[in-house]
């Protein structure tokens, strides 16, 4: 394949919010345009107004932005080729259907909704293939005329050739042919003056200047008709790649929402990072010439390259997006961490919007006790919250106690360490472990059961960061108060 400076375009229908599979489409056209010096396009294909969602465009562009895949042509970019949404060139659409009508290359057809449902009907019961039988492939100019005239209703249909075979290509896959017999006379123009894909497509991939077409597998169906069209204007096609699909995670289907989340915005709302999850898609039908798995975009734009992308269905595997947020994760320096986790911590009411730079200082200095314990943003108010509260949910005696403590020894417990820690005037973590660690040999114990009690009533968790440092982050008033709280749970409970 040419490696001279590319333009692709990707082109999502506003029939939903960005799905992860569009997602990769468009992550893999703008690799393609970096590597090449080229151009990445976005075009709006919203000519389907039935199944039109009004916040779908605002959502593909944030989604594609969240990800780091900016555009240099399309909506809000502009470019010499715009309009970039297909409701504004439904002129362009209708001038060049009319073009192939008079060419005798399509015909206007005026077959009714009931007489088209009455045919499938029928082939159905004959069990013979289906498709539309050309009723009016032949009507001549008078009988045209005499239907305009009544005021009835048109598509515009492509007229396939009824004999031969069309070949056409795809840069992975290579040659293919499809039996014209296979192929009925497809619409390109709808009554209401909308086109079709097909017609959309290839008149805006051609006037767009498209080198390449980037899409799913699911698109061969539609090569023919494609190439068809392509031929009947004299246009030369572009660059044909058509990806593999993705499987369930048990590799046993095609990848759906009972699978869990298919929408990008699902992972940025269950806390995933942009970078991992662009590293992860890289890899869903790509593979580099080395072992290598971490990629940033960059790195990834330099690496690419279409001849190594796979044609075989992919597995898409949660536990592997996972592993590569984690890795990120633990990239990014503390301030950086705190400012991915605020927008879910003002979400969840634990800080306010804004934050104060003092409230945003103090959780930067939590940062290094949670990096390696969370997996997704999402879990940073579990992870912080009680740093964040001035007081705590009081936990449940049974938590407190232990399986093995009795009442009586934990209240003693915390009332000494209620007692060590009031005279404290260092309250930083090696000062409080060497006095929590005398506590514990003083009172005969073990570091555990006189450490687990105090985590549990400063926490009310009993899975946390270090005990010295997460107590030396809370403060002494609130170390000094939560276990007080404590004391009063167990003594009436």
């Amino acid at each position: 394949m040419s490696m001279d400076a590319v333009r692709v375009r990707f082109a999502p229908s506003p029939t939903g919010y960005l799905h992860i599979g569009g997602a990769r489409t468009a992550l893999y056209d703008w690799l393609l345009a970096r590597k090449t010096g080229g151009q990445f396009i976005l075009r709006i294909e919203d000519t389907d107004r039935n199944r039109f969602v009004p916040d779908a465009v605002d959502d593909i562009k944030a989604s594609l932005r969240w990800m780091g895949l900016t555009w240099d042509e399309g909506p809000e970019a502009g470019g010499t080729a715009g309009p970039y949404f297909q409701s504004e060139r439904l002129d362009l659409y209708q001038k060049y259907a009319e073009e192939l009508v008079q060419a005798g290359k399509a015909y206007y057809c005026f077959c009714s909704p009931e007489r088209l449902a009455e045919m499938r009907k029928k082939q159905e019961e004959a069990k013979a293939a289906s498709g539309y039988d050309r009723h009016c492939r032949e009507l001549s100019p008078e009988e045209i005329e005499e239907h305009r005239a009544a005021g009835e209703p048109y598509v515009i249909r492509f007229k396939v050739p009824r004999t031969g075979k069309t070949k056409v290509r795809d840069e992975l896959r290579g040659e293919m042919v499809f039996d014209h017999g296979t192929l009925d006379d497809f619409v390109i123009l709808k009554s209401d003056g909308y086109p079709t894909y097909h017609l959309a497509s290839v008149v805006d991939d051609h006037l767009m200047g498209i080198s390449h077409v980037i899409r799913g597998e699911e698109w061969i169906i539609s090569l023919p008709r494609h190439f068809l069209l392509y031929e009947a204007f004299g246009w030369q096609p572009p660059t044909f790649v058509h990806l593999p699909i993705f499987l369930s995670p048990d590799g046993k289907g095609k990848l759906s929402k009972r699978h869990g989340a298919t929408g990008v915005r699902e992972f940025k709302e269950k806390g995933y990072l942009p970078e991992a999850l662009v590293n992860f898609l890289l890899l869903l039908g790509w593979h580099p010439s080395t072992d290598e798995e971490v990629f940033t975009l960059e790195e990834a734009a330099e690496a690419f390259s279409v001849e190594r992308i796979s044609t075989s269905p992919v597995s898409f595997s949660l536990d592997k997006l996972d592993w590569y947020n984690g890795i990120y994760l633990r990239r990014l320096s503390h301030e950086e961490l705190a400012q991915r986790c605020l927008p879910f911590l003002q979400k969840d009411g634990l800080l306010p919007d804004p934050c104060p730079p003092e409230r945003f200082a103090y959780l930067v200095r939590l940062m290094p006790l949670i990096q390696e314990r969370i997996k997704l943003l999402s879990e940073i108010s579990q992870a912080v919250g009680y740093f964040l509260q001035e007081e705590i949910e009081p936990p449940e005696p049974a938590l407190i106690i232990g399986k093995k403590g009795t009442p009586e020894e934990t209240v003693t417990i915390l009332q000494e360490t209620v007692a060590v820690i009031e005279a404290l005037t260092d309250f930083g973590e090696e000062n409080l472990e060497q006095t929590l660690r005398a506590l514990a040999d003083r009172l005969a114990l073990k570091p555990g059961r006189v450490f687990m009690p105090i985590r549990v009533a400063v926490t009310g968790q009993a899975a946390t960061p270090g005990l010295f440092e997460l107590l030396a982050a809370l403060g002494k008033q609130k170390v000094l108060n939560r276990l007080q709280q404590a004391i009063t749970v167990l003594r009436k409970g």
